[in-house]
């Protein structure tokens, strides 16, 4: 799955809006170069499958003629119900010998036909033991890798990495915190249709989940409670974020959405408890287009008394002079994604 140029641009689709970012990475560091975002084509992505590939790749064409790059090799993200990321252990053996044993794995673990997925793996450092390997058995629906190379070709690009949104999001979060040796760390990163949900563990990723509920709930809410347009419920969702004047029902509606997300996060922390032995997060970062929803940060946190900081990442990836500040923070929940995508290399990727 992997081929290509050395330097890659990050390429992170999204069902509301598709970002690109270079990042130039050296002994000294990272800094971000570029980065471009523009709105999904309208009904081209849902779930993480790409239902109009034309569309996106002409989006994605558009992205990478406004930051003049000359990188021609993409590494991108897949997430949704068509990529599964699960922990296994299996018997102490050669490296080289568990290739040969993880499609026997797979069939037991992953609900996929086992001749229509592309297979990896990663070694996990922690808790293994003298008679057992851990390891992360990621799983992608061939048409969904095929679906994204298209894209990428549509756009007169090479993929060179194949990634897992949720990698690119630990591994922005590591470029910018490092690695966290004793705490159990979350990452959530509220998306429009899909949260992803990532734990770090002693430098390893250890859990990986999307969960499907964001930002496109609360609008979908809002019209059905108000019986108005999509367009007219999103608008006011928006207005609401604001801190602009809406009807008092918005508010309810939003509230009452924060408790449903909060019940699916806490669905997750339940589910990442009961396939780790127990494994509780000790702090949580947060990132993401929907995170900054009223109230919702707040009620996440509260119900699952976890503490919560906003993931920046720009804390310690340092970014061109071009950008002002406040252009950075008007990114900043958007971008995680994106450059933990654009500081991989080809070969290192998933």
């Amino acid at each position: 799955m992997l081929f290509g140029s050395k330097k890659v641009l990050g390429l992170d689709i999204g069902t509301s809006s598709i970002k690109i970012a270079e990042v130039d990475v050296s002994k000294n560091g990272a800094q971000l170069l570029s980065f471009a975002i523009t709105p999904t084509p309208p009904n081209s992505v849902a779930a993480g499958e790409i239902s109009d590939v034309t569309s996106v790749g002409i989006a994605v064409q558009g992205l990478v003629s406004d930051i003049h790059s000359k990188r021609k090799s993409i590494a991108t993200g897949m997430w949704g119900t068509a990529v599964i990321v699960k922990k296994i252990t299996i018997p102490k053996m050669e490296r080289k010998l568990i290739q040969d044993q993880i499609r026997f794995e797979a069939e037991q673990y992953i609900p996929f036909d086992i001749n229509n997925i592309s297979l990896a793996h990663h070694v996990l450092n922690s808790s293994s033991t003298d008679d057992t390997i851990d390891l992360l058995l990621i799983a992608a629906q061939n048409e969904l890798v095929f679906q994204y190379m298209s894209v990428i070709e549509t756009a007169g690009l090479k993929c060179g990495v194949l990634d897992v949104a949720g990698f690119a999001l630990a591994n922005s979060f590591e470029a910018n915190y490092g690695k966290f040796a004793r705490d159990v760390v979350g990452i959530l990163n509220f998306g429009a249709s899909i949260t992803n949900f990532v734990v770090i563990h002693n430098g390893d990723v250890v859990f990986c989940r999307d969960i499907p509920i964001g930002g496109f709930n609360y609008t979908n809410e809002i019209h059905k409670g108000l019986g108005i347009s999509i367009q007219e419920a999103e608008a006011l969702k928006l207005s609401a974020v604001s801190r602009r004047e809406v009807p008092t029902e918005v508010h309810g509606i939003i509230s009452s959405t924060n408790e449903l997300v909060t019940e699916e996060v806490r669905n997750s922390l339940d589910f990442l408890s009961a396939t780790t032995s127990g494994m509780t997060l000790s702090r949580c970062f947060f990132t993401g287009g929907s995170s900054v929803t009223t109230g919702l940060i707040e009620t996440v946190s509260r119900v699952n008394g976890i503490p919560f900081e906003q993931l920046n990442p720009f804390h310690r990836v340092k970014a061109s002079r071009k950008f002002s500040q406040n252009y950075l923070n008007q990114i900043g929940h958007f971008a995680a994604i994106a450059t933990g995508l654009g500081m991989r290399k080809t070969g290192d990727g998933s």
